[in-house]
């Protein structure tokens, strides 16, 4: 099974920069590579921050680039996304009981399930006590493997100005895991404009750059806040099946173009 993971997107309304870019062309960009390079994807799936200020135009902008990818996708929230423009853009989206954004859906591999990690007033996460007793009734009520996608990350990955950002109850989000973890197969995050990849507790992570600006490898903390950059736009590419999954990240903007290896000279430049 093939499927692609994307994050932060950070669309704006029509006719504004962000940073001095325009994340509606990053968007329809990604969009013509996956389809082009990837339209045997199962699905797509987005862990957050589909805009930049959560306004009706920016979803409005959003939707109309996210619609044409030609198979599935899944929606997830971030701490950019706002309840009233969402609500109005996308009034279908898959919501739990107590009304936050988090659903499942079953594959052939893995029952995959997302995670909504927003907690209002502030850009850090949260997962709350419904909806822990939410996946807390998702992972009993699904023996078999497990695909986790959520926004926030649940440790601090070593970026002092975003690890402040980070899931604020991470003990407590772990204890629900704690009884599933030999059967949770990965776990993929958003939030941090950055490649990431690595192990939390058992439980292997990655997270991809973001489709706008990214933050930058800043591991000594700055008065400034967190740092930025331009460094190119990426997407995850994941391959599952029975004994693994393996994450692709692919830079889909990289001018360098392509060329067999093969020419190089006997013995020199081989792989």
């Amino acid at each position: 099974m093939k499927f692609i993971h994307l994050t932060d997107t950070h669309v704006i309304a029509a006719g504004q920069t962000l940073f001095g870019l325009d994340p509606s062309q990053r968007l329809e960009a990604a969009v013509d590579s996956i389809n082009a390079e990837h339209g045997d994807a199962e699905f797509v799936v987005l862990t957050g921050d589909m805009t930049h200020w959560g306004d009706p135009a920016a979803y409005t902008a959003f939707r109309a680039g996210i619609e044409r990818l030609r198979m599935p996708v899944h929606l997830m929230v971030g701490n950019h996304d706002e309840g009233e423009g969402l609500r109005m853009t996308f009034p279908d989206l898959p919501r739990d009981e107590n009304g936050f954004v988090q659903t499942v859906f079953d594959t052939p591999y893995a029952r995959c399930i997302l995670l909504d990690t927003k907690a209002e007033g502030t850009h850090a996460g949260a997962y709350c006590a419904k909806r822990r007793a939410w996946l807390d009734a998702q992972l009993r009520n699904a023996p078999g493997p497990v695909l986790l996608f959520m926004h926030h990350p649940p440790l601090a990955l070593g970026l002092p100005m975003m690890d402040r950002i980070m899931l604020q109850d991470s003990d407590l989000f772990h204890d629900v895991l704690t009884p599933h973890v030999p059967r949770i197969r990965h776990l993929f995050f958003g939030h941090l404009h950055r490649p990431i990849f690595g192990n939390w507790r058992g439980i292997s992570f990655s997270c991809m750059r973001g489709l706008a600006h990214q933050v930058a490898l800043e591991m000594q903390g700055s008065e400034a806040g967190v740092i930025g950059n331009l460094e190119p736009p990426a997407y995850g590419v994941v391959l599952v099946s029975d004994n693994s999954v393996v994450v692709h990240m692919h830079d889909f903007t990289d001018p360098s173009g392509r060329f067999p290896l093969s020419a190089a000279r006997s013995g020199v430049g081989d792989p």
